[in-house]
């Protein structure tokens, strides 16, 4: 202990010569601990930033897939709507005699709206969600399903108002027998001869002057009691 008093006592003037030294150096260790400290942070800031964006960007992603999915339900419903409106002449084959350009595939309109049809049900996916994330199929379906609907309306627009006048007299006679017989065919009171042979003059009137759907037919078959003759 004497031996420090005495060194202490002897070299008391190296203190001003080291000690701006050695408080530098105290001062630049607790400056590089701080930088240590300042980076920790800023690496724990960017991974907690990072975990935000992630987050975020994933819920962007869930709602734009739901947004894109009820988009695409509301395009499929569309569709269902415009080939329910369809159907009510497809499957009412006397309500069609009304509007016999609806089939009438040599008219311009109607060539257009059964194209137009195709297309659409080509397109059509299978679910709502089968087209999300599918940016360009899904312009294009929705583009395929708004044609179809304007074609709908421009043929079914012109067959109302043309209704039979396409028709000579003779014809339109033609087909309100038809009609008329056709009715008696699907009638449940009749008797199965009087609807077999109502449907087969139904059948005959109509030949070579209206081409209607198979499925229209077919309809009516089902409704006829009794099997028909060929």
């Amino acid at each position: 202990m004497n031996a420090v008093g005495d060194f202490v006592g002897h070299y008391w003037w190296l203190a001003f010569v080291f000690g701006g030294t050695v408080a530098g150096g105290f001062r630049a260790v607790g400056a590089a601990n701080a930088r240590r400290v300042d980076r920790r942070q800023e690496r724990f800031r960017l991974k907690q930033q990072a975990k935000i964006a992630a987050a975020e960007a994933q819920g962007k992603q869930r709602v734009d897939r739901e947004a894109e999915t009820r988009a695409m339900a509301k395009v499929l419903a569309e569709h269902d709507e415009i080939d329910r409106r369809w159907f009510a002449y497809e499957t009412d084959v006397i309500n069609l005699l009304e509007y016999p350009l609806m089939t009438n595939m040599r008219d311009p309109l109607t060539i257009a709206f059964h194209r137009a049809k195709r297309g659409a049900d080509s397109l059509r996916p299978d679910t709502a969600g089968d087209l999300v994330g599918n940016h360009s199929a899904q312009s294009t379906y929705r583009g395929a399903v708004h044609d179809y609907g304007v074609a709908f309306d421009a043929a079914e627009s012109e067959a109302k108002r043309r209704r039979q006048g396409d028709f000579s007299d003779a014809e339109q006679h033609r087909l309100t027998r038809a009609q008329s017989l056709l009715r008696m065919a699907m009638d449940s009171a009749s008797t199965p001869q009087e609807r077999q042979s109502a449907y087969r003059k139904a059948r005959e009137e109509l030949d070579g002057l209206v081409s209607l759907p198979v499925v229209a037919y077919a309809q009516i078959e089902r409704s006829v009691a009794g099997e028909l003759e060929a």
